[in-house]
This record gives C-alpha cells, structure tokens and sequence, in this order.
C-alpha cells in the first residue's frame, strides 16, 4: 500500500461541522482513524486523550475545572471514558456558542448510551468515521452511490475485460477496513483482528455495559461472526451460549455501542409492521467477521454460502459509509415477506426506495431479481430502482431499465 496517508471521504463533513457547530463528536470503532483525521484536520487545536490515566482521573474528579483548564479549542479523545465531562461541556457552550470549539472523538456510540445520549442535543454535530470503505483504500472519490441514486449508471460492455478472479473479490472482503491490518501480510492481518477484540473485551466493554464475564461475550462474538448476514434469533443464541436472553441482549447492545455490530432492520411499506418483523445481523467490518468466523480468501469456493452472507456484510459497508459522506438522509434495512422472498438491501429517502441484491457469480441471471420484482410491485411509484451487484465485469439491463447488473467492483472503481 502507499506509504502516503489515505483520504478519507468525510472530512468535508467534519470541517463544515467545526464551521458552523460548538461541538463536533467523531464517533466510530477503535482504531478505524478519528484520532488520526481530527489531528490531521484541525492541527492547532489543543489534545487530550482520556486513555491517559491522569487526564482522565482529572476530568472525572473536577469536570467543569478540567474543562476551565483546556486551551480555547481543544480535541477530547475517547470521550465515551468519561461521561461525567458532557454536563460541564453543555454548559460551557452555553455560555460560549461560537463554532468549532471542541472537537471530541468517541469509540463507542453515545445516541446508545443512555446517560449520554441527549446530553449534548442541539449543541453538537455528531458524525460517524467507520473503516476504510474500498474507494477510498484505492483513493477513489466513493461515488458510485449517489452515481447510482443519480441515474448515472449506464449500461456498458467492458471492452477485452480481464479475467475475473473471485479470489482477487475475496481477498478484499476477508481484508475488511481497519487501516493498519491493511498494512500486513494475511496471516498477521488475522492475528491483528483477534487482539483487537481481546483489548476491546478487556479495556472498553466496561465503560458501555455491566458485563459479569467477558468471555461470554467472545462467545457470543464468535457466533455473530458465523451469523453475519443472517436474521437474528435471541432464543437460538441464548440455548447455544447456555445464557438468559436478556443477559444475550444486553450483550449483544454492547457489541452494538463498541461498533463491532449493527441490526439492519426489516423493511415494510407500512411503518408499524417493521417493528414486528425480524432484523439481520451484521458485523461492521467484514475483516474482523472472517476472522472470528475463521474464512480466508481461499474458502470462496469451498465454503460459498457462508462467504455469500461474508459479502453482503461487505457490500453493506461500503454502501452505508459512502451514504454518510454523501447523504446521511438515506435509511438501510432488508426485505424479507411470508412467502419467503427476500432481498439483501433496501434503500430508502422518505418514500423512495431501491432494492439491491448481492450476488458472488459472475453470470447474472433474470431468476436473480425476483426479489427486486416483488418490492417493485409494492412500492409502486416509490420504486426507483433495482441493483444486482455480481462479480462479473459488465454493466448490464435485465429485461427492464429499472434493474440494472452492476460488478461489485465499480463500488471502488469510482
């Protein structure tokens, strides 16, 4: 990889933030780089990092003097460590609203925590830096989202395409998007991984949920892992972990506030009904997933289902994080109905909705989109269309202009 540092597509978020905000918090996983940007973006700002023990003794002993103390702009790292600072930071920036005065950054998610959450409402600008997205490994602007959301997509027949290499697609899922595992050979980038977990369970669980034994919550890691991609089902995880399932819940809220995993909810045209159904599960990086759920590259062929889920868990990355940068106002979810059809991912702003579905061949067929044909059908004129991501190398129509066949690849190609 090149030595250079690699841009990252949400810094012009984050600089009109400090422009026209009192308090920008860059939330996202541990060592995905929000440390590295804010100091990068705001180099004149005072630091502070609440890793360093005293800092944060003295800011959990004497919050408002602490903050008195600080430099006139100031960048708090890993505020999430102490939640007892917020009420004093609201009041300074009641006192004082001038933009761009406290730059904080947080490897938990505060709208999550519940003595967090609202402390800061309408004063600060929160903003959500996840690993690195393939466009931006491949410094590409990230924009074949808002190019398909835009109607900019066009058929077209790559001319002498090179051969397609499912190895070469899976390499780059399994790699996920933590920037320094990027950086080592495979087999490190796996041992990276599964320290990075060890640390979180031994340093951050604490300070986001009362968990009694860490290492039910690896267990119940390592089955997310095997799962990801797939609906979530409590009672199964609570028999196979032998836990209560309220004790699997709260855990499984604690891996959702560490950013290790998200609940992509079910998608129904009428609201109410999406309460009732049941969400998927999703590891934010697909690199950690495939080494808890110990996949390398060479399992494509061997082990496909699961690596078919692997890659909607890829695709879902790279999709939502170029939504953050591009427009936040998008919402993510699946679509699964009593007959059984499903879809991998539905999008949707307001009342229009797109479909797309991922699939690992290289051959798109039109039995491929019967899903995207049903949800059609339900949206009606909210449809705006159907994507079927494959790993072949042509953009192609199928049998409607609705629906397009996209390669995976134009996700970093553009």
């Amino acid at each position: 990889m090149d030595a250079t540092p690699l841009p990252r597509a949400l810094e012009a978020s984050l600089r009109a933030a400090l422009a026209d905000t009192p308090v920008a918090c860059l939330l996202g996983p541990r060592q995905c780089g929000k440390t590295t940007l804010a100091r990068a973006l705001a180099p004149r700002y005072g630091y502070v990092s609440f890793d360093d023990a005293d800092a944060l003794a003295q800011a959990q002993s004497d919050p408002n003097g602490f903050l008195a103390a600080l430099p006139d702009r100031v960048i708090l790292d890993e505020i999430q460590r102490v939640p007892e600072l917020l009420r004093a930071l609201k009041l300074s920036v009641d006192r004082d609203r001038r933009p761009g005065r406290f730059l904080l950054t947080g490897s938990a998610n505060l709208l999550l925590l519940p003595k967090l959450g609202d402390s800061l409402a309408g004063r600060m600008a929160i903003l959500e830096l996840q690993p690195l997205t393939a466009a931006e490994q491949a410094r590409k602007p990230g924009g074949f989202l808002a190019a398909w959301l835009g109607g900019k997509l066009k058929p077209a027949f790559a001319v002498s395409p090179q051969p397609s290499d499912p190895l070469t697609l899976a390499a780059r899922v399994v790699a996920g998007g933590f920037p320094e595992p990027l950086t080592r050979s495979p087999v490190r980038a796996r041992n990276w991984h599964r320290d990075y977990v060890r640390a979180l369970l031994e340093r951050d669980v604490h300070d986001v949920a009362r968990i009694k034994d860490p290492r039910d919550l690896s267990r119940l890691l390592s089955l997310l892992a095997l799962r990801t991609g797939e609906l979530l089902n409590i009672s199964t995880l609570s028999n196979e972990l032998d836990l209560r399932r309220d004790t699997v819940e709260n855990h499984l809220a604690a891996c959702e506030r560490l950013y290790l995993v998200r609940r992509l909810q079910p998608w129904h045209r009428h609201e109410s009904k999406r309460l009732i159904k049941t969400p998927k599960v999703h590891f934010l990086d697909s690199g950690l997933a495939a080494t808890l759920a110990e996949l390398t590259a060479d399992d494509w062929h061997d082990r496909r289902d699961r690596f078919g889920h692997l890659l909607e868990t890829f695709v879902l990355q790279q999709l939502s994080t170029q939504a953050g940068w591009t427009d936040p106002e998008l919402r993510f979810w699946h679509y699964r109905d009593k007959d059984q059809v499903e879809i991998d991912l539905v999008i949707t702003r307001g009342r229009r909705t797109w479909g797309v579905e991922i699939k690992a061949t290289a051959t798109p067929s039109l039995a491929d989109i019967a899903g995207l044909r049903r949800l059609a059908a339900q949206c009606g004129h909210d449809f705006a269309g159907g994507l079927l991501l494959h790993a072949g190398a042509h953009t192609l129509t199928l049998d409607d202009p609705r629906f397009l066949a996209v390669p995976i690849a134009k996700l970093w190609g553009m």
